[in-house]
């Protein structure tokens, strides 16, 4: 091998990190997603709601005037309960968007109990691309009434335009705390 230190290496550039400690409406990323990057990560790291709810994303074409990108997604999810013997794998319609501006749910309910939480992460492909719709991909963790509960959800923005804000939220209430992350993945 002659060339490898021109083979991409594709590692991590951390971009920015939102740390949350007090309640929030939204944690948004509204600079740095650019063509700088083919593909961005974003991971969430112990979110905790005011309420009880679940925690979503919704992406921008406009610097984060709007979030309100069109949006067709899927959603499936595997438990197992501390005191269940039943755990279970299924696909929920009811997460799942069609053609809407609505904010997709990547993390079902998270309790507001103190000892509640939920982690994991998100990828975005290519949300510079003025030429085709953009992918993205996410797997998380939660907890509560001592279950474990993982969340697999994607789906495609449809649209040509680039992406280049991202906001997360609760559907209800804010976001009490958590740390929230966006890396560059390189080339």
């Amino acid at each position: 091998i002659t060339a490898a230190a021109g083979i991409a290496s594709g590692g991590l550039n951390l971009i920015t990190t939102n740390t949350i400690s007090s309640g929030v409406s939204s944690s948004s990323f509204t600079s740095n997603i650019d063509s700088t990057y083919d593909t961005y990560l974003f991971t969430f790291i112990n979110i905790h709601g005011a309420n009880a709810t679940d925690f979503q994303i919704n992406f921008s074409i406009d610097s984060g005037s709007n979030y309100n990108v069109t949006k067709t997604t899927t959603a499936i999810s595997a438990y197992h309960g501390e005191n269940d013997s039943t755990p279970n794998v299924y696909y929920i319609d009811s997460h799942d968007l069609a053609q809407s501006t609505a904010a997709k749910k990547i993390m079902g309910t998270i309790k507001n109990d103190n000892d509640n939480s939920g982690s994991g992460y998100l990828y975005l492909f290519s949300p510079s691309s003025t030429t085709f719709v953009k992918h993205f991909i996410s797997s998380t963790q939660r907890t509560d009434d001592a279950t474990s509960n993982n969340f697999y959800t994607a789906g495609y923005c449809n649209t040509t335009s680039a992406i280049d804000a991202v906001q997360f939220t609760m559907n209800g209430g804010n976001i009490d705390s958590g740390v929230i992350k966006m890396y560059g993945i390189t080339k």
